[in-house]
């Protein structure tokens, strides 16, 4: 045939033809030689389009994305405690419990947030905070992630700063508090860390 390839090793090699392109598939038993007309190469760079369009379009279907963070303040002792806070009346899930922190806004590191957080909730400076787990939650309007960070050394009595209760809760005392749907599978982590405060108050000798 006249139209010979002329060059390359890659998925399109250009043939003699103007417009015209070779398509090596490269198989275990076999390299099979397909040629593609500016027709056919039309046809299928329009049906890669539709299907990323269509894919974009059931991404877009779900529900928004809220990104939230929290934070296991705890206190070591024996036992050491987490602190809980109760979701006040006029709220969202008014009554439960859950663990401090709130929303990421936008610029905003979770680690930034967080310490916002727990300012404006709690009226505490944070110190140094220790990435501990996440919760993924599907609410009927929205999926809320959440990065969960221990904190064991903070400035200032933490107190419900926007009139919520407190209360400084033990590992056992825990599954005792109705807590959010999304707080409820950190539950395990939180435990593993009220453990590990009272084990390093052993390792180092404190009572």
């Amino acid at each position: 045939h006249s139209n010979s390839v002329t060059g390359g090793s890659g998925r399109g090699m250009q043939l003699g033809r103007p417009g015209w392109q070779a398509c090596v598939l490269h198989r275990p038993q076999c390299h099979q030689l397909i040629l593609k007309t500016p027709r056919a190469q039309a046809g299928s760079l329009s049906r890669m389009q539709t299907a990323a369009s269509a894919n974009s379009m059931d991404r877009s279907t779900g529900p928004p994305l809220l990104l939230v963070v929290g934070a296991a303040l705890i206190k070591r002792g024996q036992p050491a405690r987490v602190l809980l806070a109760q979701r006040p009346p006029g709220k969202q899930h008014a009554g439960l419990w859950e663990l401090p922190g709130g929303k990421v806004e936008a610029g905003e590191t979770p680690e930034g947030a967080l310490a916002r957080e727990l300012q404006e909730e709690l009226g505490v400076q944070v110190g140094e905070l220790v990435p501990l787990s996440f919760a993924s939650h599907a609410y009927p309007t929205f999926h809320l992630l959440m990065p969960l960070y221990a904190c064991y050394s903070w400035f200032g009595e933490p107190e419900g700063v926007e009139g919520q209760a407190v209360a400084w809760v033990t590992a056992q005392e825990l599954h005792g508090y109705e807590l959010t749907a999304a707080d409820v599978p950190l539950v395990p982590a939180v435990i593993r860390a009220l453990h590990d405060a009272e084990s390093w108050l052993e390792v180092h000798g404190v009572a």
